[in-house]
């Protein structure tokens, strides 16, 4: 297992989608049952991340987003808490992933963030949870679903406290890029990642394409650190026929396109979220396979047309028809690219109904 902090703005890579979403499409009450499944169950958990395995996931992350002290209390496992770490990463040795993101979300205790003994007290929810996992063997913490800027803050402080491990941290963001939770954008949330000790800045969104790539622009601007971008599902349709606002990533098919979008903005992590299949997760690894992100941001040009923009013109007088000509390039070579992405993908997954 190669150190995943040598990968960084380098390989393109997949994380697998949220367990608890396969779970809960098998009727789980994932809210209530996770933490003892992974416990009790642990091979109902597994056979969930084989699929993500087999589907090209390079990343596989655990089922303990809900293990921060407080969470634990609120299902009854406060005592248990040990046990879930352990065996949330026993169930991936098995499966020999590339890499292992030790998912921690939000602790969901009151935050006011003008209090010192509030600020603590959410802090050390944090470094707790960070800590159920030392001398265990993984490659990241993955600092994920956070709706403010000051919860951000206070995960990032407890797991620096007590580790110095790689950190994932990823915010949800509306298409403006407001965090979800309306106090906050995207750019203070990046900023606080790169002050505070993030090796990954991330957010996830259930806008479309458009919205995304211009949300991953900024967040590229707002901090020097490899980017992440979650795609949300609000519902997996295949019959839908085409993207909506309200569920642009009605297919796997549909994320095909958001992938080929977002490398050319230079971001080097994908997931899909929320009602997201494994097929989501091979259709995102399908799309980036042995692709490399480091050498995709010549003028915001994939590297299949990096040449077009030493033939383009670049004297003052056809500096904006080169340009035109770039851009029209780049997106008659994207376009066909994705064409050929979505056959691949389709075809890979043709026996499972869901592409």
């Amino acid at each position: 297992m190669p150190d995943i902090a040598l990968r960084f703005d380098k390989d393109m890579l997949v994380i697998s989608a949220p367990v608890s979403s396969a779970l809960a499409r098998q009727g789980v009450d994932v809210d209530r049952d996770l933490e003892l499944m992974t416990v009790l169950e642990p091979d109902s958990i597994q056979e969930a991340m084989r699929l993500e395995s087999m589907a090209g996931a390079q990343c596989l992350a655990t089922s303990t987003a809900g293990i921060t002290p407080a969470r634990m209390a609120q299902v009854g496992m406060e005592d248990r808490a040990h046990d879930v770490a352990r065996a949330s990463l026993e169930v991936l040795r098995p499966l020999k992933p590339q890499h292992v993101l030790v998912e921690i979300g939000p602790c969901g205790l009151p935050l006011d963030a003008s209090s010192k003994a509030s600020l603590n007290e959410n802090r050390d929810q944090y470094a707790r949870a960070a800590r159920l996992f030392a001398g265990e063997q993984f490659d990241a913490f993955f600092l994920n679903g956070f709706t403010t800027a000051s919860d951000l803050l206070c995960a990032l402080m407890g797991v620096r406290q007590v580790s110095d491990m790689p950190a994932f941290a990823s915010v949800d963001v509306l298409a403006d890029g407001t965090l979800a939770s309306g106090r906050g954008t995207l750019e203070e949330a990046c900023s606080i990642m790169g002050e505070y000790g993030a090796s990954v800045a991330g957010f996830s969104t259930a806008s479309g394409i458009e919205d995304a790539c211009a949300l991953a622009k900024r967040a590229e601007a707002a901090c020097d650190l490899p980017i992440l971008v979650q795609l949300a599902v609000a519902e997996h349709k295949p019959k839908q026929g085409g993207p909506t606002d309200a569920n642009p990533y009605y297919c796997p098919d549909a994320v095909v396109d958001a992938a080929v979008r977002l490398r050319a903005s230079g971001v080097q992590f994908l997931r899909a979220t929320g009602a997201a299949t494994p097929a989501y997760t091979g259709a995102l690894a399908a799309t980036t396979a042995g692709l490399d992100v480091a050498a995709c941001r010549t003028a915001g040009v994939p590297v299949a047309d990096a040449s077009v923009v030493a033939e383009s013109p670049s004297s003052d007088d056809g500096r904006s028809e080169g340009k035109s000509q770039v851009a029209s390039a780049a997106d008659e070579q994207m376009s066909a690219l994705a064409d050929a992405l979505r056959e691949k993908v389709a075809a890979a997954f043709n026996e499972s109904g869901e592409a």
